[in-house]
Order: structure tokens, then C-alpha cells, then sequence
């Protein structure tokens, strides 16, 4: 660390700016573990959560309390996602099985889903629509990705022989539609060809000695994956947020890294071009001191503008993206805008387009937690 005076007074204005946050609001609704939280693109205020009761619950921040609830089985609700363009579409995932259900059609007696998949061997830990609304995604314990034909509605490609361990994430790559790139527990990033049913590139994170920058926690499991939406890719460029079991958060140029020759990345680009080089949030920028666990892009204010990762060191770190890769910033200390310490390690979280309430927060508690970033 260079300046480590520089960054002492840093964290402790980020401790200060902390602490003078108002409370979070709190939503009441399961009655264990919240696991995963959504929000809604239509519909401002609309905050969708599951937890480890097998349940589902709905809220509007415009109302106090939940607005109804969803059980959707005895096992723990691992993921949610909306059918992309028609929201009363949900996808839920509950052990092996993906369950959908239209929330028009819910009332308190029945909870009988719309749709039911049941393609995974093993326990499903994200679930993911593309942009079409045609495919869905899922991740699990086995290594494995399906890709579901929501309109068939059948199994349309088995991605697997790629990761030796748990996948743990899953995202489509809006501006390749045939693409999906995944991450597990064998500290692996794979980039999928899903039409053809093959990786095309292959980053292992547990053979990259260079980008940890002496950072040495647990292994680097890749935990987590963000991808910008197609309206942020103007102003971030296309890149990939990875969260890793050693406390880093990676961003990545997939465009630079499928250039590259080989089938395996192990090392970062020494490039000064910022579309070519990976960007490494560590602890030396102030970042996480124990795995991270997820990211996601803002939708408040300038879509884009900012990188939200929790982690296992119970905090959430706020980062300014658009100074991470603007390479003519050597102040690298301010890349860092606002850290929020919890009380627990983090589950997950997602953003919201409001100006207020706009950070929800899964920890390891029954109760979801709302914050208002500016």
C-alpha cells in the first residue's frame, strides 16, 4: 500500500458517513433466513423477497406492512427473478425445482403455480431470464446450467463438463443473446456458447497471482455475477462484476477477454487501456476483508453510476464505477463512495430506480433491511 495514511483517513470519513445514515427500514415477512430480494422496473416501490421458510413475500414501500405472501414449498427459496416485460410472471426456485407463478391468478387459498421445472439434478441457486423473455437460466449445486424454453416450455441445452464444483451464478449477456456466463466454487468464470452448448473462455480466478494484489483470505470462489443492463453498457462499457471468496471484486472486459488467445485467463492484462485491463477492488481501495457474497449495478440515480457489493465481513461497499475505469484517475483512494456496516454478513442485495429507499439488503436475519442512497 502506497499511502496507507491516505487511506486510513479515507475509511475513517467512510466510517463517519456510515454511522450518520438514517436506520434502514425494515421489512417484516419471514419467519427465517431472507435469501434473495428483486425490485421492480415497472412498478417503483414493488420489492419482491424469499427465504429459507419456502416463502415469498410481496411489498410495496408504499404501504407498512407485507402485501401478501407466496409459499411456495418446504425448502428454502434459493432465487427470484420476473419474466423480463411482463412482471406478473415470477420465477422461483425451491431445491432441484423451478416453480412460476402469475401473481393475478394468487389468492389466499391456492398457491398453485403456473408452471413447474424440474430439469436440475441438484439444488438451484440462481435462476435468470434473458432479455427476450424466451430463456431461462439456472445454476446448480452439481456444476451444471440448464437453459429452459419458456415458450416450449421444455429443456433446451445442458451446459455441463465446465465447472468441477457448485454453480453458483448465472447471468445472460444482453448484447450476445446466445451467451451466458456463469461462475462456482472451483474459482472458475466461464463464458457459454448456450445455442451450441460449449464454453468459449475460461477464467480461473485460483490461478490468478496477480490481480490479489497479497490479498490472501479463502479461496477465490466466484459467489456472485453482475452484467450492466443494455441501457448502462454506453457508459461502462461491456463488463462483467465478480464477487470472490477472497474478498475481491473483480471487473471485467468480456469483450478483451474472449480476444484473447486460449481457453484460460491466468492474470490480468498489464494493458493502460481500461477496455483491456481487469479493475481489482481489494482491500488496499478499501474493500471487503472476508468473501463477497454479491453484486449489483445501481438503477438509482445514473444507471451505472455505482457497484454495490456485500459480503461476509458484514458490510456493503458502494463504488463508484465510472471512476474504477477511468484510467486517467490515479487516486485510486476514491474509488470507494460510501461503506455501510451491518450487524450481519450479507445474503444478497439489489437496487431500486427510486431516489430514496432505493438499496435492499438480505442479511442473515428473517428481516430484509431498505436504505436510502444519494
Amino acid at each position: 500500500m502506497l499511502f496507507p495514511e491516505l487511506n486510513n483517513r479515507r475509511r475513517k470519513s467512510l466510517t463517519v458517513i456510515a454511522m450518520a445514515m438514517a436506520e434502514p427500514r425494515k421489512l417484516r415477512g419471514h419467519s427465517s433466513t431472507a435469501t434473495c430480494c428483486i425490485t421492480s422496473r415497472d412498478r417503483p416501490g414493488l420489492v419482491v423477497t424469499s427465504g429459507e421458510d419456502g416463502r415469498v413475500c410481496w411489498f410495496d414501500l408504499r404501504c407498512k406492512d407485507v402485501q401478501f405472501t407466496i409459499d411456495v414449498g418446504a425448502e428454502p427459496v434459493s432465487s427470484l427473478c420476473f419474466k423480463t416485460g411482463n412482471e406478473n410472471i415470477l420465477y422461483a426456485s425451491s431445491g432441484n425445482e423451478i416453480k412460476s407463478f402469475d401473481v393475478h391468478t394468487l389468492n389466499g387459498a391456492s398457491w398453485k403455480p403456473l408452471d413447474s421445472y424440474n430439469y436440475n439434478k441438484d439444488e438451484v441457486n440462481q435462476v435468470v431470464c434473458n432479455g427476450r423473455s424466451s430463456f431461462l437460466a439456472s445454476a446448480d449445486d452439481s456444476g451444471d446450467v440448464k437453459i429452459i424454453d419458456i415458450g416450449q416450455k421444455c429443456l433446451y441445452k445442458t451446459l455441463r463438463a465446465g465447472h468441477t464444483s457448485i454453480c453458483s451464478s448465472v447471468q445472460f449477456i444482453p448484447w450476445r443473446p446466445w451467451e451466458v456466463i456463469t461462475g462456482g466454487l472451483d474459482s472458475k468464470l466461464l463464458l457459454w456458447d448456450f445455442s451450441k452448448g460449449r464454453s468459449q473462455k475460461i477464467i480461473d480466478f485460483g490461478s490468478d497471482t496477480q490481480s490479489n494484489s497479497g490479498q490472501c483470505l479463502n479461496p477465490a470462489f466466484v459467489h456472485s455475477i453482475a452484467i450492466p443492463e443494455v441501457d448502462m453498457v454506453d457508459k461502462l462499457g461491456k463488463i462483467c462484476a465478480v464477487a470472490r471468496g477472497d474478498g475481491i471484486v473483480d471487473l471485467i472486459n468480456i469483450e478483451s477477454e474472449l480476444s484473447r488467445k486460449g481457453t484460460s485467463s491466468k492474470g490480468s492484462s498489464s494493458s493502460s487501456n481500461v477496455m483491456n485491463k481487469r479493475v481489482c477492488l481489494d482491500y488496499s481501495v478499501g474493500g471487503h476483508n472476508a468473501a463477497v457474497s454479491c453484486v449489483a449495478f445501481s438503477l438509482f440515480q445514473e444507471k451505472g453510476r455505482f457497484l454495490i457489493s456485500g459480503g461476509n465481513d458484514k458490510t456493503v461497499k458502494i463504488w463508484d464505477c465510472f471512476k474504477c475505469l477511468d484510467s486517467e484517475i490515479n487516486n485510486n483512494s476514491d474509488f470507494l463512495h460510501l461503506d455501510i456496516s451491518l450487524s450481519k454478513k450479507v445474503n444478497w442485495l439489489c437496487t431500486s430506480q427510486s431516489d430514496s429507499e432505493n438499496l435492499v439488503v438480505c442479511d442473515t436475519t428473517r428481516v430484509v433491511k431498505v436504505y436510502t442512497i444519494s
